[in-house]
């Protein structure tokens, strides 16, 4: 099972937990690279998941999102573009508010238009206490996507800003998510 790393606005640096798991699983696991972390555009955040797909053959993949790369994600799998077929999961971690006023005007064009549910199964992973998302936002989300959420407590956006390391609460919530899937 190939993993595929899709970080938020400007990339997830060298602390942050994905970067930490995405060293872990090596070959493994493999990182969208759209043309700009920083001024995200959606239709090149898109092209970049399908270059990322296309790269691994369309093998069989879980993918790990957080922040903005959730909503990407979604947009993805909402539109069935080449290569949605081969993921088997998603594992969407902090997803922002884009109806919320913390949420970065360069993202805007991020913002959800579709109440469709995706079709793999899936996980969204909340904190309490996110800057860019509440709570009730971040159910809404899991609903309106049909996917379980899981709310965790004093996190803040779960990124390098909340000290998280490895983050080994959330790796073990992944594996126990993969394993669901039959895939570890």
């Amino acid at each position: 099972m190939h993993r595929l790393i899709v970080p938020g606005i400007d990339d997830s640096d060298a602390d942050h937990w994905q970067s930490h798991w995405q060293s872990e699983w090596d070959t493994a696991a493999s990182r969208i690279a759209p043309a700009s972390w920083s001024e995200p555009d959606l239709e090149d955040w898109l092209d970049a998941l399908d270059r990322a797909v296309d790269a691994n053959d369309y093998r069989r993949m879980v993918v790990v999102a957080h922040s903005l790369g959730c909503l990407a994600v979604a947009e993805w799998l909402i539109r069935r573009r080449p290569g949605t077929e081969a993921v088997i999961g998603v594992f969407l971690v902090a997803p922002p508010d884009s109806a919320g006023a913390n949420f970065p005007t360069a993202a805007r064009g991020f913002a959800p238009t579709s109440t469709m549910p995706l079709k793999p199964p899936g996980v969204v992973v909340s904190s309490d206490n996110d800057q860019y998302c509440t709570s009730a936002a971040a159910s809404a989300l899991a609903a309106r996507w049909r996917l379980n959420h899981i709310v965790t407590h004093g996190l803040g956006h779960i990124n390098s800003a909340s000290n998280l390391g490895t983050w080994q609460d959330g790796r073990d919530l992944f594996t126990v998510f993969t394993a669901g899937l039959g895939h570890q």
